[in-house]
């Protein structure tokens, strides 16, 4: 007589363990449960080494994603995953001593070497600042171009990142996607996810380009009418 209400509660408690296993996630920060989990892997977060830089400059990579972007003199620009510097530097040359750049990452020790860098080379139209997975600490209606430069695809929340960064921009300010077309999981992302989920958040692209010569493709997307409430965010399949 005792059985069906035993294994009753018994289901009752799995329940809710499970429930409050998952309004605990470790793996999350708390300022992100408001906003659903990406439905896809997320690359580790490769070396931000630059020992790359002569051969990504061989192929002009930096001119011609600047060209692309219509970065010019007196601009403000944020490049967020900076690593140690390689876009930052060139961005800074390009904006001008009118110009600021504001460099972010979320790796402490890669931004004290790119500040050491700074310094030796005498740029003093760059700022640092160190950021979160699931928000780049931006300061509002600030920014020209935002780019994303080969690091959109480590980012771990995806959705809480993208909508605190909408603010950050200036009026007709633009963000800047720089990917390779591959999974995730191989240090990439499909242009159709990439599409979405800045759609999910209420961004529009205004320009895609693929560019053989670089390795990578260019999106540059744009403010749409109105930010989604985090609470009305759809995660975008990775099927």
């Amino acid at each position: 007589m005792l059985i069906r209400p035993l294994i009753s509660a018994l289901l009752l408690t799995a329940t809710l363990g499970a429930c409050d296993n998952l309004a605990a996630d470790p793996d999350r920060p708390e300022t992100a449960l408001e906003f659903p989990m990406p439905d896809r892997p997320v690359s580790a977060v490769v070396s931000n080494q630059f020992s790359n830089e002569d051969a990504r400059d061989e192929r002009g990579e930096a001119q011609a994603v600047m060209d692309l972007a219509n970065i010019r003199p007196g601009m403000t620009v944020a490049d967020i995953g900076a690593g140690e510097g390689y876009y930052t530097v060139r961005l800074a040359d390009r904006v001008g001593e009118d110009g600021r750049v504001l460099a972010q990452d979320i790796d402490p020790d890669a931004l004290q070497r790119l500040g050491q860098r700074v310094e030796r080379e005498r740029l003093e139209n760059i700022s640092i600042k160190l950021g979160r997975a699931d928000d780049p600490q931006l300061p509002a209606d600030s920014f020209d171009r935002i780019f994303l430069v080969h690091m959109y695809h480590e980012v771990t929340e995806p959705y809480a990142f993208l909508w605190r960064m909408w603010p950050a921009l200036a009026e007709g300010g633009q963000i800047i996607v720089v990917d390779v077309d591959r999974p995730t999981s191989r240090h990439g992302i499909a242009p159709g996810l990439l599409f979405c989920e800045f759609e999910a958040i209420g961004f529009k692209l205004t320009e895609f380009v693929e560019r053989p010569d670089l390795k990578s493709y260019f999106a540059r997307f744009e403010r749409g009418e109105a930010r989604t409430e985090p609470a009305a965010i759809k995660a975008c399949s990775n099927g």
